[in-house]
């Protein structure tokens, strides 16, 4: 008797050592068929079994033996209601005639045994991060197997290639193997063998709704209008001096990785998923959602939902002109509200000068096909209620922005609430 030492149960390893005094530990090296020919090479008896620290034997029946008929098979017995188990009864002298198989799901002729014997559970990485990159990197893998957050009754097969495997749309719920560590760069798609299951049972948490607010004429409109599409409850910031400052207390009040904000302009379309979650297995970012702009017809990122992730806005201490672009960030390319920004001159005007400050900075640095398209837009479409502000928004934006030719600190200003009202008043004031 051999035991494939997998790593990960040396209590279970010692149980097994002592009841099979006669039993040889062997270390797990890579995969079963290497490990099973290097156990062969030290075999001395007709057959030998092969048994896994990470299998519960206390029920199973180790006086089992081959009928005649059966005598030259590899028999294998499930681990859990996985076939290709870890647990094997092997004629010696066959499988030195098969043993150069490339893999060992080539063997001809392999009995299966079901039911067959339970699997030990594999240790649990409750992430205090939602990197889980970064935490898999960092991880001491005792077992070829970890659970990501919880563990579940499924049964990864061992015998060669392990493949990570998610059990919910967000990956929030995974299995990652050891072999995962050699590939980790930035995030879990670096690992070429990935596997999302169909689990219903297991739904994610859902992120918390944030509402934010800073005097707009409409607020109370839209947030009541944001309860009913919701159905659930809504968190609030209001009158926060400062966008950054606002982010970061919604940051604080959120008790979910990731938390929807939606901002005191919107009018959230009927069908917005509000389960949506966002995807655990590639590096964190934002995910900012398109919204539709009733003035000029765009329809882009700009005042839509985000889904911010809480601890990139915390730790975000230096920002550009755009904050949430300062950090990692995804396009979710889907309409999640109209945007209402017109419902007075300086809200219109104020909103039209922000966004057109930096369509202008990205066009200036990027030439931006798309960018450009935009600030054309902006410049010179506008229809509905107080258009003419939007597009006197726009074009004291470009002015400003020539009158600084550029600067970045000059830039900066419009970044904040009281600079704006500020400046308009000097200019529409009467």
């Amino acid at each position: 008797m051999f035991i494939m030492d997998m790593g990960g149960h040396d209590a279970n390893v010692q149980i097994l050592a002592e009841q099979f005094p006669h039993a040889r530990v062997v270390r797990y090296y890579d995969n079963h068929l290497d490990t099973i020919k290097r156990c062969i090479s030290r075999c001395r008896t007709p057959y030998c079994w092969i048994i896994s620290s990470c299998c519960d034997y206390t029920d199973f029946d180790f006086k089992y033996r081959a009928v005649p008929w059966e005598a030259d098979q590899l028999h294998c017995w499930h681990s859990g209601y996985e076939k290709f188990g870890d647990t094997f009864l092997i004629n010696v002298k066959e499988f030195e005639l098969q043993k150069d198989i490339p893999v060992l799901e080539w063997y001809k002729e392999v009995n299966w045994h079901y039911p067959g014997v339970p699997r030990l559970s594999w240790p649990v990485l409750t992430t205090q991060i939602e990197d889980v990159t970064t935490e898999l990197k960092n991880y001491k893998f005792d077992a070829p197997y970890v659970w990501i957050n919880q563990s579940i009754d499924f049964h990864p097969p061992l015998w060669n290639k392990r493949a990570f495997y998610s059990f919910n749309d967000a990956g929030s719920i995974s299995i990652a193997p050891r072999d995962i560590q050699a590939h980790l760069v930035s995030q879990i798609y670096d690992y070429p063998y990935i596997i999302k299951q169909k689990q219903a049972y297991l739904t994610p948490t859902l992120l918390d709704i944030i509402y934010i607010s800073n005097g707009e004429p409409e607020a109370e409109r839209w947030y009541e209008h944001l309860i009913k599409s919701c159905g659930r409850e809504v968190k609030r910031v209001m009158n926060v001096d400062g966008r950054a400052a606002a982010y970061k207390t919604a940051a604080e009040l959120s008790t979910t990785p990731w938390f929807l904000t939606v901002f005191a302009k919107l009018e959230v379309v009927e069908n917005f998923d509000w389960t949506w979650q966002p995807d655990w297995l590639q590096e964190p970012k934002h995910y900012i959602f398109n919204s539709r702009n009733p003035v000029n017809g765009l329809e882009y990122g700009h005042m839509g939902v985000i889904a911010y992730n809480r601890r990139l806005v915390l730790e975000t201490d230096d920002w550009g002109l755009d904050f949430t672009l300062s950090r990692a960030h995804a396009v979710v390319p889907r309409v999640s509200a109209i945007a209402h920004y017109n419902t007075t001159p300086e809200l219109t005007w104020r909103t039209a000068f922000r966004e057109v400050i930096k369509l202008k900075d990205d066009v200036v640095k990027t030439g931006s096909v798309e960018g450009t398209y935009r600030l054309d837009t902006w410049l010179t479409v506008a229809d509905g209620d107080h258009a003419e502000f939007s597009l006197l928004g726009a074009a004291d934006a470009v002015d400003y922005y020539n009158k600084v030719d550029g600067n970045y600190t000059e830039l900066m200003r419009s970044f904040e609430w009281a600079w704006l009202k500020d400046y308009y008043a000097k200019r529409y004031s009467v």
